[in-house]
């Protein structure tokens, strides 16, 4: 496919547009690229914003995903601060919201999610009030450290949660978690390791309050439905996510719980892909519809798309895998435990911190939660993969090592 003079346009520069635009020239795209994102900071790892990049004093540009010249030597043109308003698939154009237009020939759907801001009374009003997902947030919040604040709130004990609850902690501010549900992480791990995350959190002095239901904040307190009140003079809102799939559904793209993309992630549209956290495709290990909120599938999926784009035969099929830093605990997440019937725990004996999760859904193994423990997040990658059968009772005996010829 000649693509000297075809132009292939990118919304949204996060970690899976920027890995497309590179790796449409590493799979020999000769055309223009064109990268547009409304955030105006050059391109950024996102993982650290919660972590390391929260508790530094460190500028953005040193969590860059590539230094600014590399766009330049790889003919990628960089259209910060630039929010795509439309989508004109017949004329194959997008249009800012300044009024820009700019044709395509191929167009890539890479807009992410935004964070969920619930109406809680009173939230809108606070100066107090912060929410994480970009840099913006991040250093509205170290801005707010800088007045010695005491007393933090987190509403949303999800993972991001967590991670900022660990960080101030680290920052020796006093941190109260607050979860609408009755326990820790419900949709995403078993109630046992919820139980260690919240004794995790309990050890490093982190209040850890469930069923509570946030009504209202004022100038200083976060008030909670069943009469509760949280002293805060530091709040921050992490409940979980909006899908960014309104530019494509207004496109007239096939959007559910994201955008739809087939193997190659490619749309309804062939001209038209998408990837990352806005994608919805068809698992073929599980056999179900799944849209991934991480960093991998994003990198993943790029590889994918470009080669496609490209003309070169390509097909998504990863297992999903995560990780997430809290104190001295560093938790690997390879599959998804959904619909888990079993889950067997382990503790390694004599080895400190060192644990891990494996959840079946009769005799398959779906997922492995490990802590402390990358020999269990490797075998259960293999495991999972080449869906290999566990012996459970082995598995379950900790006398036992943890090795393959132990598991079969």
């Amino acid at each position: 496919m000649d693509t000297k003079a075809m132009t292939c346009v990118i919304i949204g520069a996060s970690h899976g547009g920027v890995n497309c635009a590179f790796n449409l020239r590493k799979e020999g795209w000769e055309g223009a690229i064109i990268l547009y994102d409304a955030d105006s900071h050059l391109p950024y790892h996102r993982p650290p914003l919660s972590k390391t990049f929260l508790t530094s004093d460190d500028a953005i540009e040193k969590h860059s995903l590539k230094a600014a010249e590399s766009y330049d030597k790889a003919g990628i043109a960089l259209r910060l601060g630039e929010k795509v308003a439309t989508i004109d698939r017949e004329a194959k154009t997008i249009t800012t919201a300044s009024g820009t237009s700019q044709p395509y020939d191929k167009l890539v759907l890479a807009t992410g999610a935004r964070p969920f801001v619930p109406p809680i009374a009173g939230l809108a009003q606070a100066a107090n009030v912060h929410v994480l997902r970009t840099a913006e947030g991040v250093l509205g919040i170290r801005e707010a450290l800088k007045a010695k604040p005491r007393q933090a709130v987190i509403i949303g004990g999800g993972y991001i949660g967590l991670e900022i609850a660990a960080s101030l902690r680290k920052l020796g501010l006093d941190v109260t978690v607050l979860e609408r549900e009755a326990r820790l992480l419900p949709r995403v791990t078993s109630p046992e390791m919820s139980t260690f995350f919240a004794e995790l959190h309990a050890a490093n002095g982190t209040t850890i309050a469930c069923s509570k239901n946030v009504s209202k904040i004022t100038t200083d307190a976060v008030h909670c439905a069943d009469g509760s009140t949280y002293a805060a003079d530091l709040i921050i809102v992490g409940v979980g996510i909006r899908v960014n799939t309104e530019l494509a559904t207004a496109a007239g793209l096939k959007t559910t719980n994201g955008i739809v993309v087939n193997e190659q992630t490619q749309t309804n549209d062939p001209d038209v892909y998408a990837l990352g956290d806005c994608t919805l495709h068809h698992s073929k290990h599980y056999n179900r519809p799944v849209r991934l909120e991480s960093v991998q599938n994003a990198v993943d999926q790029a590889k994918v798309t470009a080669a496609s784009i490209c003309g070169k035969e390509a097909c998504y099929d990863s297992i999903p895998w995560f990780w997430s830093d809290q104190y001295d605990a560093k938790l690997q997440m390879v599959g998804l435990s959904e619909g888990y019937t079993q889950v067997i725990l382990r503790d390694e004996p004599g080895e400190g911190l060192k644990k891990s999760a494996w959840y079946f859904k009769g005799d398959e193994l779906l997922a492995v939660d490990a802590v402390n423990n990358a020999k269990a997040y490797v075998l259960g990658t293999k495991f999972i993969k080449d869906r290999i059968s566990v012996n459970k009772e082995n598995l379950a005996n900790t006398e036992l090592p943890l090795k393959p010829g132990n598991l079969v």
